[in-house]
């Protein structure tokens, strides 16, 4: 039996927030007048499964799921009327598709961010290459207007080589961590209830 790892102390103060369903899963509660709210009310003709989910959730489904972190988890909407199964597939099918569209925009990012760094990593190697060429073949001492060639092309491809490391290093964690929380989010199990004395978020 492989042993569970420590959990620190602010980690179990935060995961202590949430409700475990029967199977010990952390839950996400989520409290709604009615199913419409948990969409976007600029196109209220759409059907559910085209519609934009309401910004606020899912600003708060995002914040919850990088505050569990690697947790297990699963959704609980608890509404004031009743749903119908029917009801409750379609809404489960729109906000997969909502974060599965999310997802295929941080990829779309993802390549395009890499295409950039690869570029100018690129453009900076071919600068050094040239700079080094002009070293080599050229008295610099003597050629003026060859050394200041030299020197603007060494500048040029350290900024180069240093923005496309930068935006590896910098942007590319960033994104991975929110591309993970689509993919949890856009194949996470959402689950309907019905309370009507609960508190709504909306």
């Amino acid at each position: 039996m492989v042993p569970h790892k420590p959990v620190n102390k602010m980690k179990k103060h935060i995961l202590e927030r949430y409700r475990r369903d029967s199977g010990g899963t952390l839950a996400i509660d989520i409290a709604a007048s009615k199913v419409s709210d948990l969409y976007d009310d600029f196109d209220k003709h759409a059907p559910f499964v085209k519609k934009e989910l309401d910004y606020d959730l899912v600003e708060y489904l995002i914040d919850s799921v990088r505050e569990l972190h690697r947790e297990p988890f699963s959704v609980n909407f608890i509404f004031s009327e009743a749903t119908t199964p029917s009801l409750e597939s379609r809404v489960c099918k729109s906000i997969h598709n909502y974060f599965g569209y999310l997802l295929e925009t941080n990829k779309r990012e993802l390549m395009r961010m890499f295409r950039s760094s690869v570029i100018l990593l690129g453009l900076g190697a071919f600068m050094l290459t040239a700079s080094i060429y002009l070293n080599l073949n050229y008295d610099l001492d003597d050629a003026v207007i060859e050394g200041v060639m030299a020197e603007g092309l060494v500048i040029a491809a350290w900024v180069s080589v240093w923005e496309g490391l930068a935006a590896l290093l910098m942007n590319w964690p960033p994104l991975l961590r929110t591309r993970r929380v689509y993919h949890r989010l856009s194949s996470a199990t959402y689950s309907f209830s019905c309370n009507p004395k609960a508190e709504t978020f909306a």
